[in-house]
C-alpha cells in the first residue's frame, strides 16, 4: 500500500472515529439538566446491571468478583463500509488497598481499523481488568491497549454469531452485549483516552486519572449506586 493511500485511510478512520465518539457523547446527553459526565456513570450502571443478569455469560460475575479494576462502556459504536471505525465514551473504576471499589475517571474507547467490512453495531462493553499491573498500565498509557499498554486481552461476546471466548489467561477480558452486523470488537488496536474535561465536570477541578484511581483521592457520590452495583 502507498504511503499517499494509507494517510488517506487514516483520515478517514479519523473522521469516522470522531463521529462515533459525538454519537456516543450524544446517547448521555438526552437530558436538558444531567451533566454528561454523571449521565455516563447512570447509562454504566444500566450496562453493568445487563451484563450482571445474563445467564449466559457464566463468568462474568466470579471475574467482576475477583478484579482489579473494571471499565465501563455503556455505549461502543461501530460502522464501516470497507473502512471501519469503532468508539464510545465510558468510565474506569479501581479497587483501594482494602478490596473497596473507588470513584470514575472517563475515558473514550476508539478504534479504527481497514479491509472488507460493512454494517454498522451498537454495544454495551465492561472491560474486567485482573490485575493492578493492568490498571497502572492503562492510567499511564493513552495508546493501544495491547501495544502500548504492555497488556494481553480477551473477548466474550454475544451477536449473530453467537457466543466467542479468546485468551482466558488476558490481563483484559472484555465482554460485550452487540447489537447489529458486526461480530465481537477486537481490542488489539483500540485506545483508551483519558476525558479529562468529563473528570473536571464531575469533580469540580482539575483532577487527573492517577489521583482518581491510583491514589483513590476524589470522591462523587453521584457514583455510590454503581460501586454498590459492582460490590453485589
Amino acid at each position: 500500500m502507498s504511503d499517499s493511500l494509507s494517510r488517506k485511510i487514516k483520515s478517514v478512520a479519523l473522521v469516522a472515529l470522531l463521529t462515533i465518539s459525538s454519537l456516543s457523547l450524544a446517547a448521555c446527553t438526552s437530558g436538558p439538566k444531567t451533566p454528561p459526565s454523571e449521565a455516563l456513570v447512570t447509562a454504566a450502571v444500566s450496562t453493568l446491571h445487563t451484563l450482571k443478569n445474563r445467564t449466559d455469560l457464566e463468568r462474568f460475575n466470579a471475574q467482576l468478583k475477583n478484579a482489579a479494576g473494571v471499565a465501563i462502556f455503556p455505549s461502543v459504536y461501530k460502522a464501516g463500509f470497507f473502512i471501519g471505525a469503532e468508539g464510545g465514551n465510558g468510565i474506569m473504576l479501581a479497587k483501594d488497598a482494602n478490596g473497596n471499589w473507588g470513584y470514575p475517571a472517563f475515558y473514550t474507547l476508539a478504534s479504527g481499523s481497514w479491509g472488507l467490512q460493512f454494517g454498522g453495531q451498537k454495544s454495551g462493553m465492561v472491560f474486567i481488568i485482573r490485575s493492578l499491573g493492568a490498571v497502572k498500565a492503562l492510567v499511564k498509557h493513552q495508546g493501544k491497549i495491547s501495544a502500548d499498554a504492555n497488556v494481553t486481552t480477551g473477548h466474550v461476546g454475544t451477536g449473530l454469531e453467537g457466543s466467542i471466548t479468546t485468551n482466558l489467561g488476558a490481563d483484559i477480558i472484555a465482554y460485550s452485549d452487540s447489537k447489529g452486523l458486526f461480530g465481537g470488537i477486537s481490542l488489539g488496536g483500540s485506545a483508551m483516552v483519558r476525558r479529562n474535561d468529563f473528570n473536571a465536570e464531575y469533580y469540580g477541578g482539575q483532577v487527573g486519572a492517577e489521583a482518581i484511581l491510583i491514589q483513590q483521592a476524589h470522591q462523587n457520590p453521584q457514583a455510590d449506586t454503581l460501586r454498590q452495583k459492582l460490590a453485589e
